[in-house]
């Protein structure tokens, strides 16, 4: 069995974004990016299926500028047999993400793709169901849990009322939430191993996919900062002071 996973460079999770003084964008001059959290849980589990001998092959994939090879160098150390980067200048939205992905999905022919259920710069949550609708696959989204089992995925999905199991036919789109699995360290020792493991580069252009941006972002502004709170005496002062900011009690 082949997986697929979808790998994006965001800004790392433990830096401050901060937001370009003309409001144009977010601040990424000399900044450390990262993989983003839920695509590292996703290949997590990608390696983990391949080391319990569910899978043959994994494939790490990213879509972006010449830089986005750093992620996927990240996912070649925690254990993807190879990577491809689909490279581009363009604007990535999840519309063009996911056709692109879609056309690297009709090459290599995976029985299984695990990507974040979202990226944590955007937090879109779209890219997986619309590649499994580009595909015609079916999806399991929001995975706390992957068993896979001759032709079919069992997936325990988090739901608003707690969870729900579903059973996929393969191949099939999954994506990961944050209690699927706690992603390993990746050492220096395999760090350097992954610099000797192939990673391709394609060029967004020969893949013949519309990948135009949909929407113009106008502005980007920080939100406003919340003001101090008050510590009240009783529920007696709570209602008076109520009473006066809000003037609807």
């Amino acid at each position: 069995m082949k997986i697929l996973v979808p790998v994006k460079r965001v800004v790392d999770a433990n830096v401050k974004v901060r937001v370009k003084a003309d409001g144009s964008g977010v601040e990424l001059a000399n900044v450390k990016m990262a993989i983003n959290p839920f695509d590292e849980i996703a290949m997590e589990e990608a390696v983990r299926l391949k080391e319990a001998g569910k899978a043959t092959e994994v494939i790490a994939v990213s879509c972006g500028v010449t830089a986005c090879q750093d992620v996927l160098r990240t996912s070649l150390g925690i254990g993807a047999d190879r990577g491809a980067l689909v490279e581009t200048d363009v604007e990535l939205q999840p519309l063009a993400v996911a056709r692109l992905l879609a056309a690297i999905a009709q090459q290599e022919m995976p029985q299984l793709i695990i990507l974040g259920k979202q990226a944590i710069d955007d937090d879109c949550n779209q890219t997986g169901q619309m590649l499994a609708a580009l595909l015609d696959w079916p999806q399991a989204t929001f995975a706390s849990a992957i068993r896979l089992e001759d032709d079919k995925a069992i997936v325990t999905r988090d739901v608003d009322g707690g969870s729900e199991t579903v059973q996929l036919t393969l191949p099939a789109v999954i994506t990961a939430d944050l209690r699927l699995n706690e992603p390993r360290f990746v050492s220096l020792p395999n760090l350097m191993k992954a610099k000797k493991k192939p990673l391709q580069t394609i060029a967004a252009a020969t893949l013949d996919v519309d990948i135009a941006p949909r929407w113009r972002t106008l502005k980007i502004s920080e939100p406003s900062v919340r003001q101090a709170g008050v510590i009240v005496r009783d529920a007696g002062e709570l209602l008076q002071r109520l009473r006066q900011e809000t003037n609807v009690l």
